[in-house]
């Protein structure tokens, strides 16, 4: 180690080098997220090439060897030599950041993707990287290793009258330590969702790793969807009752944004489930374009609620929680040059846009429901008995409302808090019983560690109002230990009183039962605590294997057997079955489970939006058609020892 800090100290990194160096800067981390990440980054080139209107089919594809090819019918990367750097545009685009089409002038109006960093960081934390490229009845190719072309662009007649770019990549190991395999469902929400977004683009996605497929052929599936996000409400509504069958649906341009909007209210929802993107990427932490569509609702319904006489003079406004009641909702918008913020990047910040949205669907909607006053009633009526449920409900809700987030005067007798009052570092253990509990409490580091026993089964959320909500000891006593605000408020996550918020039940099915009641209340009563990571699952051991003085702590079977498998063949050896949280000594369980040196936490994340609303829908909500439905159509897949009927 040298005290010298002079120019001898000082690195330029060429090129691609910076991004192999710091590949967590690019792409946000070289775990899952950030290896399906850069499937989306060369989607996205051929999703704005179908935006500026070039490309109508876009075809992905899982291979055998784990590289993946993204191929599509647009106008193909310009092939010609780019004077600046002297290099072809393929090679151009490919090993320098920042080029592309979408900096100049008449490439894109609008162009989609989150980081925009293109397909050269790809390229750059790929093994290898081949581009084929279709224009003017040729074909040029080109191969690129760990961010350096191998090869030159070369041109051969083709023999294919077509157009449009091929990009085979294959993640690097070196780089995505962790895994490089693929997974089929996460990138198949996130195909599935862009083809809902960009009505009238054909998406194919083909997985042909047979091996993990545990089949002869490939899988194959098309998304296509002419009707756009009118069709991604019908798919996210299918398992419920629509209060009116024909989606609404609002599409304009202004001042270069372009808007869409759709909506269906259902008759057996009690809370919102509203989907904000912006140039194709979901905002979930909201933004202008949200704000102003929860405005002009409000305000709308308000006043068609005047004109028909449904709220007489003197009568209080309907809240915007209450004209949302049971609503399914979707807006994209398009914008030349949207401004993420928030702490994921994920929050629209154009000021102009929550103004265009506000103007655009008042219009439209005021229009639509006064020539449907059956559909403008309905509506009505299911806002005002919200309205109702909720003055009824106020009582109720005011006894679980914080003075402060400081103050424990409050705070539920059961709960065992820490000692920090930093949220960020605080963490609160959500356990099932008092006997969990104990173990719970004195094997926890006091010092950041909150524990809250709860007893029994909770409420489940999905088929309730929110009086009742209120009303329930249990869930009075969660609402009041995390700090959370009234539910249909804006999340504030300056309330929280804990930054991890981790359920801890038994591995059986009751404690699984307990879990999903818990992700259920979560996900439906404070939504944005799920979309920002707030929510984890702690990991307990199934089993204790001793064997003279050593023991191993196992997560699953599997783990157990492969422990068991490398004993000797007539070794002596114990087994112990942990079924309740309970059974555990303290000390076990703060090595096994809590330490935070040692433990396993799964971080709640929502992958496709759509699906988890329709999957709590089907599981937790009244009807059991579709649930009986679900349960036969995944028997296969489920071990049915462990299915509670």
């Amino acid at each position: 180690m040298t005290n010298n800090y002079d120019t001898d100290q000082i690195r330029v990194l060429e090129g691609l080098e910076a991004v192999r160096m710091r590949p967590g800067m690019y792409i946000g981390t070289t775990g899952p997220r950030g290896l399906h990440h850069l499937v989306y980054e060369v989607v996205d080139n051929s999703v704005d090439e179908a935006l500026a209107g070039y490309c109508t089919a876009i075809q992905v594809a899982l291979n055998a060897d784990g590289s993946v090819t993204v191929e599509d019918n647009g106008r193909g990367i310009p092939t010609g030599i780019i004077p600046r750097t002297g290099k072809s545009g393929v090679e151009t685009v490919l090993t320098i950041l920042h080029a592309g089409g979408k900096f100049g002038d008449g490439g894109y109006k609008v162009s989609g993707g989150l980081h925009g960093v293109g397909i050269s960081v790809v390229n750059a934390l790929s093994e290898w990287v081949e581009v084929s490229v279709w224009r003017e009845d040729k074909v040029h190719v080109q191969r690129f290793e760990r961010g350096a072309a191998v090869t030159e662009l070369v041109e051969h007649p083709s023999t294919e009258m077509r157009r449009g770019t091929t990009v085979t990549f294959k993640p690097d190991a070196q780089i995505f330590t962790t895994s490089v395999e693929f997974d089929y469902a996460t990138l198949s929400g996130r195909l599935r969702e862009l083809a809902y977004l960009n009505g009238g683009v054909k998406i194919t996605f083909t997985d042909h790793r047979l091996e993990l497929l545990k089949s002869e052929e490939p899988h194959v599936e098309t998304y296509f969807y002419e009707g756009g996000i009118r069709e991604y409400i019908v798919y996210m509504n299918r398992d419920k009752q629509a209060l009116h069958d024909e989606v609404v649906f609002v599409q304009g341009e202004r001042n270069n944004v372009q808007v869409e909007v759709a909506l269906q209210w259902c008759v057996d929802a009690y809370s919102d489930n509203l989907l904000g993107f912006a140039n194709n990427i979901r905002t979930i932490d909201g933004g202008t374009h949200l704000e102003g569509l929860k405005a002009v609702l409000t305000r709308t319904m308000n006043s068609i609620a005047r004109k028909r006489n449904k709220l007489k003079e003197g009568d209080s406004n309907l809240a915007g929680e209450n004209v949302r009641e049971g609503l399914t909702g979707v807006i994209s918008v398009k914008v030349p040059n949207p401004e993420f913020e928030g702490q994921t990047k994920t929050k629209l910040g154009n000021t102009e846009v929550r103004g265009i949205v506000d103007s655009l669907v008042g219009e439209v909607l005021t229009e639509y429901l006064e020539f449907r006053p059956g559909v403008a009633d309905a509506i009505l009526e299911k806002a005002i008995q919200a309205f109702n449920a909720a003055e009824a409900a106020r009582r109720a809700r005011e006894l679980v409302r914080r003075k402060s987030v400081l103050e424990s005067s409050t705070l539920p007798g059961k709960l065992a808090d820490c000692s920090s009052r930093d949220p960020a570092e605080s963490e609160i253990f959500i356990v099932e019983g008092d006997s969990a509990g104990g173990s719970a409490k004195q094997g926890r580091d006091r010092r950041f560690q909150a524990i809250l026993p709860l007893r029994g089964k909770i409420l489940n959320i999905e088929k309730t109002d929110d009086s009742k909500i209120y009303k329930n000891t249990e869930i009075q006593a969660l609402i009041t230990a995390l700090g959370l605000g009234i539910k249909g408020e804006d999340f504030d996550a300056t309330n929280l009183r804990y930054h991890r918020i981790v359920i801890m039940t038994d591995a059986d099915v009751d404690g699984a039962h307990i879990r999903t009641l818990l992700l259920t209340f979560f996900y439906r009563y404070q939504r944005s605590m799920v979309d920002q990571g707030y929510i984890y699952i702690a990991c307990p051991p199934l089993f204790k294997i001793e064997r003279g003085r050593n023991h191993n702590y196992c997560y699953s079977e599997r783990e157990r057997d492969q422990i068991i498998a490398g004993f000797p063949e007539n070794a002596k050896y114990d087994i112990q079955r942990f079924k309740g949280l309970g059974e555990m000594m303290p000390q076990q369980l703060w090595d096994t489970t809590m330490n935070p040196e040692s433990r396993t936490f799964k971080r709640i994340e929502i992958e496709d939006a759509a699906e988890a609303d329709r999957i709590f829908t089907v599981l937790m909500g009244d009807r059991v058609a579709p649930r009986r439905e679900f349960i036969e159509a995944n028997a296969p897949k489920l071990n049915l020892t462990d299915l509670d009927i």
